[in-house]
């Protein structure tokens, strides 16, 4: 629910929709929830385009609608300019590159958009407000919320000149439903668990970003008296049960009921991976496992989380062990 003043600034502007075209990664689009609230606080109407995917974790945001992309520009530019044609509005629409590509650019371009976005080599012909990069090495979280900011400001908007220091993300009842459901058909209801996510997709610089120990680790844990379970997507249960065999593997669920999992577990121990970003969206402690990356730009962007390892150096198995038990007993 948007106040009048919200409203009525929008009608100053004569802007009443914003697209806005979000990153296609899940650990980015997470990254890119400040910048979202921030467009969703001008009260105007939010059209949010993303893949397909991003629906199923965005659906307990109130004031957005989803416009599913395919990452293909000349299919993407009609599906927008069909959005627009189907959905006229009084006043102007204007659109809001958070990827620095040439063909997200293109994309708003053919649809008919006057955009905003990151200044780079090619596509700034296509965009009306090319925003140079700041000259600062910022986290991602940052560097997008920046791009925001400014673009806000060039359209008459206000908005906070940082992000919140938490990512937020409000998950429907639905989903929390389903993962309690979950739990308790495999008696972890009333039970304290470690939530593990023994993988992580494709490849740094050609490097595995899989933590080699996860299966060490769940015996050390399991022998200490902890429950260990993982959750992987249908399509890395294999490798999952291969990296961790004698985890409890829970079935598939969706990105919603997985963060409504993850705030359930008393620990998460993950790879610097998408995981570790919805695991952001939670107070859960977690500890994030580096090897092959740098986690200055895309590390998690969450108080409670904790980084173990570091550029081409992977934790011991005894470092993990011993920084798990200390977060799952604080007291001690």
């Amino acid at each position: 629910m948007f106040s009048s003043n919200q409203d009525k600034i929008c009608r100053m502007k004569n802007i009443s929709r914003i697209y806005l075209r979000l990153p296609n990664w899940i650990g980015d689009v997470c990254m890119s929830l400040p910048s979202l609230h921030a467009v969703i606080n001008t009260g105007c109407e939010v059209i949010v385009c993303a893949k397909p995917w991003a629906e199923n974790l965005l659906k307990g945001l109130p004031g957005i609608q989803i416009l599913k992309l395919s990452g293909k520009w000349h299919k993407d530019s009609k599906t927008v300019k069909e959005h627009r044609a189907k959905n006229p509005t009084p006043g102007k629409s204007v659109g809001l590159l958070l990827p620095d590509s040439l063909s997200s650019a293109l994309t708003f371009k053919l649809a008919g958009l006057s955009c905003a976005g990151y200044r780079d080599d090619g596509r700034s012909l296509f965009l009306k407000w090319a925003i140079n990069k700041p000259s600062a090495h910022l986290h991602a979280v940052e560097s997008w919320y920046y791009l925001t900011h400014t673009a806000l400001k060039k359209w008459g908007f206000k908005s906070a000149t940082a992000p919140s220091p938490i990512l937020a993300l409000p998950i429907t009842k639905e989903d929390q439903a389903t993962t309690e459901q979950l739990l308790k058909n495999h008696q972890l209801d009333n039970r304290p668990f470690i939530l593990i996510a023994p993988t992580a997709t494709g490849k740094h610089k050609g490097r595995d970003k899989v933590w080699p120990l996860f299966r060490e680790y769940t015996r050390h844990m399991q022998a200490q008296g902890y429950t260990v379970v993982m959750c992987p997507p249908s399509n890395e249960q294999e490798i999952a049960i291969a990296n961790a065999p004698e985890s409890l593997c829970l079935p598939p669920i969706g990105l919603a009921s997985f963060v409504a999992l993850i705030n359930k577990a008393a620990l998460l121990v993950c790879n610097d991976s998408g995981v570790s970003h919805l695991g952001s969206l939670t107070q859960t402690p977690q500890i994030t496992l580096i090897g092959v990356t740098n986690p200055k730009r895309t590390g998690p962007w969450s108080p409670t989380a904790r980084i173990c390892g570091s550029m081409d150096n992977w934790p011991s198995l005894d470092t993990v062990n011993e920084l798990s038990i200390s977060l799952l007993n604080p007291s001690e």
